[in-house]
């Protein structure tokens, strides 16, 4: 039992890894299509390469966009409008008619010229009231042919059968000039203007039942194409006829394999997602082995990629038309702010892959997505200076704008037909993508990782930890000057991080603080602390400024970064003076005893510190060299790195090595203020 407890405890890793691959392909699956992919991959305006295809069923063609939005409108167009006549507005204005009628003509005093006036009031209203009164200044945008609901009745009739309130002095006039009561008119109009109540308004709830009814009416398709008909032949070009027919297929094929519980497609999704995640695995072990042995930085790499294929699945689930506005380009720029620009494109790449299981017209989405992100790596440099990124989300923007110009030309075959809407959301796609520094800050504080945004604030030699090396161990201080100057340039001039290079240079040497007078910078005097100790001991003491580094770093809360160029600057060398002495004493000596513990560096950037620190260390020892001298000096110091395969596990290349040396003799030359010989 405890074997297998020691043997578990020792592949926790491993096990970590597959429940993260596992736990986010279970994750993926679950957001994925559940039915099968046609299996042909088609695009307007292009040739169809397979064999000549033929309707596995019957299926309906169905309409575009364009024709639906056609029909919606013209089924709008025609649709009357609902109005509702409130009966009990009108059953009170006639009550109320018959108690203030007497107050009005309180002066006629004939009792059947009075009840004569009173039955040509009720007709009037009665009149008035048929279909009801709109309201004053009433305007209506819409058709004039309309349904009025009266109680239980559903009339038709047009605006001009109703009666607006506003005509009513005109009303009034046409009904009684040149009649019997003629005389009473101004009598009547002062009696209705008191009266007439609108009692016709337009019905919301009824409407919008209307409409959605007649938009529901509105047949999505317009032909059937029965099993065994031809749809295309190989090599015919896919044309828009062609092309409604072939989209009418994939959707109809998607709706019958989403009915069937097929575990067939679960098992190929789950290969392909796992296959995908193990590449991204086999990638870290191989050129990234630091950040695949550390769960910590796995997790925030795996997480980034979840969370960009949940963006793309939810906006395709409101409306697939704004996929382009998902800046998933920030995928990149985070990667590479934390790690490397070669992980950030790799990334990037297998992430669009998923993504193209669940995006519609997937072949011109991966390549325009594809090539964004080829853009992203190379133009996104120096991110805490936000000119840069500006630049740079400028760059993008473009290479969507012409990629998408490009595809819809080849598919419409004009620049009249482009819909220019995604164009918007590109530039919003990028207004997105601004928001990649705050998102850096707060990934920072969750995950305890560090971006170029930190490393700025620690390279500031006013920082405690430095100014205290400027203080204890001037010479260690001034020596990690020089060398970061010398790496800053060195990686300037390949392409690597000079950022994250100086401030590893500035903090490498940290560890001499714990005996900083047992190192040479440091001592003033002709005698050193170690002519009273023995080689083994001298060796010791020199070796442990590395360890002593690391530890002083973790205490000061230095980000992992930074504490790989402590861990790697001197690699597996070895002390070699002390290592000579000590061979004097006993010839028998194994150099083992005297070799830093290592790792040897990594990356380029931990490769040019270590360049960059011996030549530096060792030119202290130069007495005014020739330029052939200091040339020769350096070619052998860096020579001497590669022979003991020092940069063997860095992804720095001999020639870029050899364009370090460059970098290295031309500073030193300004060091030593030498100038090159002209012939006379």
């Amino acid at each position: 039992m405890k074997s297998v407890w020691k043997y578990i405890v020792a592949q926790q890793g491993l096990f970590y890894k597959s429940i993260l691959i596992l736990a986010s392909s279970v994750f993926l699956l679950y957001l994925f299509p559940r039915g099968g992919q046609f299996k042909y991959e088609f695009q307007k305006g292009r040739v169809w390469q397979y064999p000549t295809y033929f309707a596995p069923f019957d299926f309906s063609i169905l309409k575009t966009e364009a024709e639906i939005q056609s029909d919606r409108e013209e089924a709008l167009k025609n649709l009357r409008p609902y109005y509702r006549s409130n009966l009990e507005v009108k059953n009170q204005v006639f009550e109320r008619y018959a108690e203030v009628f007497r107050s009005y003509f309180s002066l006629e005093t004939n009792p059947i010229r009075r009840d004569n006036l009173f039955q040509f009031g009720l007709a009037l209203l009665e009149e008035i009231y048929t279909y009801g009164v709109l309201p004053p200044n009433f305007i209506s945008n819409g058709p004039t042919e309309l349904y009025l609901i009266q109680g239980q009745l559903e009339i038709p009739l047009s605006l001009e059968e109703m009666f607006r309130s506003d005509t009513l002095f005109e009303f009034l006039e046409k009904s009684m000039v040149g009649g019997e009561f003629e005389d009473q008119l101004e009598t009547y109009k002062d009696l209705f203007f008191e009266l007439i109540t609108p009692n016709v308004f337009l019905d919301q709830v009824f409407n919008q039942n209307a409409r959605a009814e007649a938009l529901r009416n509105i047949s999505l398709s317009r032909g059937l194409v029965t099993t065994g008909e031809l749809i295309i032949a190989e090599g015919d070009l896919i044309n828009d006829a062609r092309f409604e027919v072939l989209n009418s297929l994939r959707n109809e094929f998607a709706l019958r394999q989403g009915d069937q519980s097929n575990i067939s497609f679960l098992i190929g999704y789950s290969i392909l997602v796992l296959l995908t995640f193990s590449l991204l695995l086999l990638f870290l072990h191989k050129y990234r082995f630091s950040i695949y042995e550390n769960n910590r930085k796995l997790s925030f790499i795996f997480f980034n990629v979840l969370v960009v294929i949940v963006a793309i699945t939810t906006v395709i689930q409101y409306d697939k038309t704004y996929i382009f506005a998902v800046p998933i380009c920030i995928l990149p720029l985070i990667i590479k702010a934390f790690f490397d620009a070669r992980l950030g494109l790799f990334t990037h790449v297998l992430t669009v892959l998923l993504i193209g299981f669940i995006v519609p017209n997937s072949f011109e989405y991966l390549f325009i997505q594809i090539l964004a992100g080829i853009i992203t790596i190379q133009t996104v440099d120096q991110l805490y200076r936000r000119a840069n990124l500006f630049i740079s989300v400028g760059q993008i923007i473009l290479v969507y704008c012409i990629g998408y110009l490009a595809f819809t030309t080849i598919q419409e075959g004009s620049f009249a037909s482009i819909n220019f809407t995604p164009l918007a959301l590109f530039l919003l796609n990028g207004l997105l993508m601004l928001f990649v520094q705050p998102l850096i800050y707060i990934y920072e504080k969750v995950f305890g990782l560090v971006s170029d945004v930190s490393l700025l604030e620690f390279s500031d030699t006013n920082a405690d930890l430095l100014k205290t090396l400027s203080e204890k161990a001037p010479g260690t201080f001034h020596h990690s000057l020089q060398v970061a100057n010398l790496a800053e340039s060195a990686a300037n001039e390949i392409g690597a991080n000079a950022l994250l290079v100086r401030v590893g240079a500035l903090y490498h040497d940290i560890g001499k603080l714990e005996q900083p007078h047992y190192f040479s910078e440091n001592q003033s005097g002709a005698v050193s602390p170690h002519d009273e100790l023995e080689p083994k001991q001298s060796a010791k003491i020199i070796i442990d400024h590395v360890k002593n580094g690391i530890v002083l770093a973790q205490k000061n809360k230095l980000p992992e970064r930074i504490i790989d160029f402590i861990r790697t600057h001197h690699g597996t060398s070895s002390v070699y003076y002390f290592y000579k002495k000590q061979l004097e004493i006993d010839p028998e000596t194994d150099l083992h005893a005297f070799q830093y513990p290592g790792p040897r560096p990594f990356s380029k950037e931990t490769a040019i510190l270590m360049m960059a620190d011996a030549v530096e260390a060792a030119s202290k020892s130069l007495k005014a060299p020739s330029i052939e001298e200091l040339e020769l000096f350096v070619n052998e110091i860096i020579d001497e790195k590669t022979k003991t395969l020092q940069f063997n596990e860095s992804t720095i290349t001999l020639a870029e090595i050899d364009t370090v040396k460059k970098v290295l003799f031309k500073k030193l030359i300004n060091v030593y203020q030498l100038r090159i010989e002209y012939p006379k």
